[in-house]
């Protein structure tokens, strides 16, 4: 039997073992066919258990999803024991293996695993898994987790098992022996887990013909998913902008670097002060090569997966074989990602020196060569961060070579930056750019739409609580209205449906072939999240946003903080929020003397910048490390860098006073720029997809003219079931620019 730090022997606290057992059973969900009913009862359609590896995607075995149709499933989680079940639908995205005519005697044949994508991004818990290499014992035992049929329902079961050995040896068909306990029909497709490390090694994969037990994949074998280009997501920037993420047609590296990021932002604060799989790791005692913590080892992990993942498995074990006094042995898999080859270090390491080891594999990683951009530059920064904190614990020439090797990377990356971007500069970008740098339809500074566009403006009535005129015009490329129709007194909560006729119309008389006309929604500052690109023209119609660019305008920005002052913020329900009295813009406002700043802010982030420190960068305003926090007043906002686009987190989170009049804060300092999602999430949500991908979107971006591009790629994506794109949900774009003024001068256009 094992020790505490390889695994593979039940120990450690009753309590610890307890709250693990309640995040498995949280992550761990039934796999039913399509066409079932929300969170149905009966286990007629029921085809087996899978498990949440990452954000919106479960693993289960091949065999469990073969009873699908069509490669679709229906999804049933419970995040928790007092929770009612919830459905979602799901699309097998990979299968390993990838084909199957018919299973021979023996069953399905190994690995027998399945990765299923969920249709809709949903609020749920992860497993930990392991990063160990081969994460088999051959003695001692696991908790396992699945469903199965009981008195006709299908209800949660698990269980502890015994190793008995594996099958297979060490080739890539290996299994494990498990015993000693009767394992129902259903379970396969369940989570195998170290009990003494808490985390993930294996997927239950089949049960024993005779007697009791069954048998175990390991986790590692998802090292041979393939790298198909089907996989690859279609293009997120039209025109030939490419994709900000460069592993997305991998699918193994795409789940695990969601994998690890949402296990290094669980470690952020949040109220629900539920325990963590790290919190518990650390419980249980479990040190990752005895050497680092659990939360070291996650904080790793994360700052790693925020990294391009190596270019190939050659790659990666080359710097692997290139670690001074470090023996790499034969793996089968061989390490694929950047986590497997830090599993494979501390497994393998002598105990005086992993450490040593894993700082110098850091430092290798961040000096590897990939492409170079500004996000890349911040998460080779960060992951300095961990290895100079790291490295306070070895001798003194250690540390002073890592600051030195450093040194001189940063310098190289200096070198190669400035003159690709001058070069860029003087052409008008390089040939790969040049095609994204203009695309149809915009001006030669890519901020100016040149088109046209649908102008829905709004006007809230004071008087009239809850209710609104509305007009619609089509505006032609210098900017001229051509006014078509309107109306008075339209409720809000159902101010949707009295203008989709209107706006199909309008549509009609502007859409081209694959070349559907932007909607500029014109809002009062009040009325700034109104969730315009939510609507729909018709009953089963895409949301407006999915099918069309679809920015907001500030109407009313020449009499911010608003002549209202009696209301607060839209509610969300037909109405406005109560209002305390104060303006909510932190103190005495300018005057409108600051158009000049207006114009520069915008000209700033919509020019391209020689230096990658100098572009447009998001700025999250109401969130701190997953901390909800005040949005600041005029003045502080004013004082941010003119190369700004604000991003808010947590938008409808409406926890503080002034709430309600935070996006008009932001449009009175002068941005015209604003990203934010609408709020409608659990406290203990997780924020770190959502900053990631906000931040990202911005610095690929060239220049924000091709924001509003993004964005409706982006909401495609999320109705299309993209899983990468998921952090997008309820995304929405303030593009107000100050060079093309709203016409009519804030009085809504009348129709002829």
């Amino acid at each position: 039997m094992t020790d505490r730090y390889d695994g593979g022997a039940s120990g450690g606290s009753e309590p610890a073992h307890h709250a693990l057992r309640e995040l498995v059973m949280a992550a761990t969900v039934r796999i039913h066919r399509t066409g079932v009913g929300y969170a149905p009862e009966e286990s007629g359609a029921f085809l087996g258990s899978g498990f949440f590896i990452a954000p919106n995607w479960v693993l289960t075995c091949a065999h469990v999803i073969h009873g699908g149709e069509g490669g679709e499933v229906t999804v049933i989680y419970q995040p928790g024991p007092y929770d009612e079940p919830r459905a979602v639908p799901g699309k097998v995205a990979a299968t390993l293996p990838e084909h199957v005519d018919r299973p021979g005697q023996g069953g399905w044949p190994a690995p027998d695993l399945a990765l299923v994508r969920l249709r809709e991004p949903v609020e749920h818990e992860c497993v930990y898994v392991s990063e160990r290499p081969m994460p088999h014992y051959t003695e001692g035992r696991v908790f396992y987790a699945g469903w199965a049929p009981f008195q006709g329902q299908p209800q949660p079961h698990d269980g502890s098992l015994t190793v008995h050995g594996t099958i297979g040896g060490w080739s890539t068909g290996a299994q494990l022996r498990l015993g000693e306990n009767d394992l129902p029909l259903g379970v396969s497709g369940g989570p195998v887990i170290d009990p003494a490390r808490g985390e993930v090694v294996g997927v239950l994969k089949s049960r024993a013909d005779h007697g009791s037990g069954g048998t175990s994949i390991g986790i590692e074998r998802l090292r041979t998913l393939p790298v198909a280009p089907g996989d690859r997501p279609h293009d997120l920037y039209r025109h030939g902008l490419r994709h900000h993420d460069p592993y997305q047609h991998d699918l193994y590296q795409a789940v695990f670097h969601a994998h690890d990021r949402y296990h290094r932002d669980r470690q952020q604060p949040t109220d629900s002060g539920r325990p963590t799989w790290t919190d518990l790791q650390a419980e249980l005692g479990t040190r990752p090569g005895r050497t680092l913590s659990p939360d070291e080892r996650v904080d790793l992990l994360g700052r790693l997966a925020d990294l391009p993942p190596p270019e190939s498995t050659r790659g990666l074990l080359d710097i692997l074989h290139s670690l001074p006094g470090f023996r790499l042995p034969t793996l089968s898999p061989a390490p694929r990602g950047w986590r497997d080859g830090l599993g494979a270090l501390y497994e393998n390491a002598r105990q005086d020196g992993t450490l040593r080891l894993v700082a110098e594999y850091a430092m290798r990683v961040m000096t590897a060569e990939r492409p170079v951009t500004p996000f890349v530059l911040d998460a080779e920064q960060a992951l300095w961060e961990w290895i100079k904190q790291a490295a306070t614990r070895l001798d003194s020439d250690t540390r002073s070579d890592l600051a030195r090797r450093r040194a001189q990377h940063v310098g190289d990356r200096r070198r190669e930056r400035p003159g690709r971007d001058r070069a860029e500069h003087r052409t008008g970008g390089a040939p790969a750019e040049q095609a994204r740098a203009h695309p149809p339809g915009t001006s030669r500074d890519g901020a100016v739409p040149l088109s046209l566009s649908v102008l829905l403006e709004v006007e809230h009535l004071a008087w009239n609580r809850g209710h609104c005129d509305w007009s619609i015009a089509v505006v032609g490329p210098e900017g001229e209205a051509t006014p078509l129709s309107d109306g008075q007194g339209a409720p809000l909560d159902d101010l949707a449906g009295r203008v989709a006729e209107s706006l199909a119309e309008a549509f009609r008389r502007c859409d081209e072939p694959g070349r559907p006309v932007p909607l500029h929604a014109a809002l009062p500052h009040l009325l700034l999240d109104l969730p315009v690109d939510e609507w729909r023209l018709r009953s089963g119609a895409e949301p407006l946003g999915a099918e069309r660019p679809v920015v907001v305008r500030c109407k009313d920005r020449d009499q911010l903080p608003g002549e209202d002052g009696e209301y607060g913020g839209y509610d969300g329900s037909g109405g406005y929020g109560s209002y305390d009295g104060s303006d909510g813009y932190g103190g005495e406002l300018p005057g409108d003397d600051e158009e000049s700043d207006r114009r520069e802010r915008w000209q700033w982030v919509h020019d391209r910048h020689e230096r990658p420190d100098t572009r447009a960068r998001a700025e999250i305003l109401d969130c701190d490390d997953a901390v909800r926090r005040p949005v600041s007043d005029v003045a502080v906002l004013r004082g941010l860098a003119h190369g700004t686009v604000p991003v808010l987190c947590r938008q409808g989170d409406q926890r503080y006073p002034d709430d309600a009049t935070a996006l008009g804060r932001i449009v009175r300092a002068g941005y015209g720029v604003v990203l934010w999602r609408r709020w409608n999430r659990q406290t203990d949500s997780v924020c770190g997809e959502f900053h990631r991908g906000a931040r990202m979107t911005v610095y690929d971006a060239v220049g924000a003219g091709a924001l509003p591009e993004l964005v409706y790629g982006l909401r495609k994506q999320v109705r299309e079931g993209l899983t990468e794109a998921f952090w997008a949900k309820d995304i929405a774009l303030l593009y107000d620019d100050p060079h093309r003024p709203l016409p009519g001068a804030g009085d809504l256009l009348e129709a002829p």
